[in-house]
């Protein structure tokens, strides 16, 4: 099952959300060592986290975890633009067309296999998004190895500017464009995942 949350004021109050927050916890902190808040220590959440940001969540029949992304508007302050604008060799893209990938986040449980088939599902619901919402252009950052994956899908993408050490980290910034051939593009690669009519769901902000 695909959810997708928009708007949410309070994004602890919605079951769904919670479990993600948990999730990324279990990530970025307890496995990537990121150094990025906790609360009450079980979620990983921070300043992006509001009313501003949309969410993609990739869950099995009994509704666990299995992927999910946060989508930030470039028309306000966000991650690539706020923290690692020295990534870009010009300004970072930004637009009402343009939304920036952030936290990009596949659990911990299954196989490879299993993880693998949560990745295609999430990368193909991030562009069935933004096909359905006029959205032509995403941009992120990323460390290196996932970075060389992401340029190797198969879709248009590019790096914004060469990499950079970031604690110990090399890190860079990359625009991916958006366009109704991009499903094709990803297809060709076996990335591409068709969603069925019924399979997505529009959760209430909480």
């Amino acid at each position: 099952m695909q959810f997708i949350v928009e708007g949410a004021e309070h994004p602890l109050a919605n079951h769904t959300l919670r479990a993600m927050f948990e999730a990324r916890k279990r990530v970025f902190v307890d496995l990537l060592r990121w150094d990025v808040p906790v609360l009450q220590g079980r979620y990983e959440i921070d300043q992006y986290d509001d009313e501003h940001a949309a969410y993609i969540v990739i869950a099995d029949a009994a509704g666990t975890h299995l992927g999910s992304a946060r989508l930030l508007p470039t028309t306000r302050p966000h991650i690539l633009d706020t923290l690692f604008a020295d990534l870009c060799a010009e300004a970072p893209p930004r637009g009402p067309n343009t939304l920036e990938i952030t936290r990009f986040c596949l659990g911990r449980r299954g196989s490879a296999r299993d993880r693998l088939d949560v990745r295609n599902r999430l990368v193909s619901a991030i562009v069935d998004h933004a096909l359905a919402r006029g959205v032509t252009a995403y941009t992120g950052v990323a460390e290196m190895g996932w970075l060389q994956q992401i340029l190797a899908f198969g879709w248009r993408c590019r790096p914004l500017g060469l990499p950079r050490a970031r604690d110990g980290k090399m890190l860079g910034a990359l625009h991916i464009e958006i366009c109704e051939a991009t499903p094709g593009l990803l297809a060709r690669n076996r990335i591409y995942r068709p969603l069925a009519s019924d399979a997505c769901l529009a959760l209430e902000a909480a």
